[in-house]
């Protein structure tokens, strides 16, 4: 399992294509399957976790595989819940924080915000190239992404609010984010989201051209001014505005797969930081992009 999101890649698919709760086979020590031996016994075969990234050199990978057979030290549910937790109270605090600190409708407090966002980038694109996860690089990711955006909240707070702190589009944003958390992961415990290799590879490359037109869009913006070429404003923008909240949906699909292969497959604990760390990363993607299509509905009222 490999961080994500928006474009970083994952494993845990199952080799045929199906999506997870169908492909994937019980862990090591679970039940039998139906030839009467264990997938996970051996090395190879569809378990992503059968060989071993972390195995010293030299070390044969059969001698480590599975993660599974090594007791107490199998990623669980709890452990994905408890990093989530950690990363996305550090979101939270750090954002309160700027919120108070910093004057987000001034040049300046929106300056130091977007520096936070940039070092938050840059934390997370280091551990993106990592084989292995780094909490102090995940939670520091977690503190400026929090700060950049507490910065960008209070801004959009002073011109689309209704009088006072977190109202107007920053509440509709935040209440957005967990409604659109929380029906995502109702669908995918349902079965309506059928996650298969072929949804992530769609998912990922629209997720890239997106990526890819906004960031053409800046840069017409900071050279031409204005909105560049109009894809953050007016009707544009709210079907872009709408398009990246879809675009989010699908990544946290792909975030509870991953949690769920991680499970399934006996992904070793650490792998929880590499969980909580996409869920944070797309979490903090739906706010923005809500945050953002909320003031532009709120303009053309």
């Amino acid at each position: 399992m490999r961080s994500s999101n928006p474009v970083f890649s994952r494993r845990g698919f199952s080799h045929d294509g199906g999506t997870a709760g169908y492909g994937a086979q019980p862990q090591a020590g679970g039940a039998a399957t139906a030839t009467g031996g264990n997938p996970y016994a051996q090395a190879g075969g569809s378990n992503p976790y059968a060989a071993n990234p972390y195995a010293p050199e030299g070390q044969q990978q059969g001698e480590w595989a599975p993660y599974a057979a090594a007791a107490g030290t199998r990623m669980t549910m709890d452990d994905v819940v408890s990093r989530t937790g950690m990363t996305l109270g550090l979101v939270v605090l750090a954002a309160v924080a700027s919120w108070i600190t910093l004057d987000g409708a001034s040049s300046s407090g929106l300056g130091v915000g977007v520096a936070a966002g940039l070092i938050g980038f840059v934390l997370a694109m280091v551990q993106s190239f990592k084989r292995k996860p780094v909490p102090a690089l995940i939670l520091a990711y977690a503190v400026f992404e929090g700060v950049f955006l507490g910065a960008i909240s209070e801004y959009f707070n002073t011109y689309f609010g209704s009088g006072g702190a977190m109202t107007g589009v920053v509440m509709q944003a935040v209440i957005g984010t967990m409604a659109v958390f929380a029906g995502v992961l109702v669908a995918y415990k349902q079965r309506w989201i059928r996650v298969t290799g072929r949804f992530q590879r769609y998912v990922i490359g629209a997720a890239i051209g997106f990526i890819l037109l906004m960031a053409v869009n800046s840069l017409v913006a900071l050279f031409a001014g204005g909105d560049g070429m109009g894809l953050r404003s007016g009707g544009l923008g709210i079907a872009f505005g709408v398009l990246g909240v879809i675009l989010g949906a699908c990544f946290l699909a792909l975030d509870f797969k991953q949690v769920e292969d991680g499970i399934a497959y006996g992904a070793p604990r650490e792998e929880a930081w590499l969980a909580a760390f996409g869920l944070t990363m797309t979490l903090v993607w739906l706010y923005t992009e809500l945050l953002r299509l909320f003031s532009l509905l709120q303009g053309d009222d």
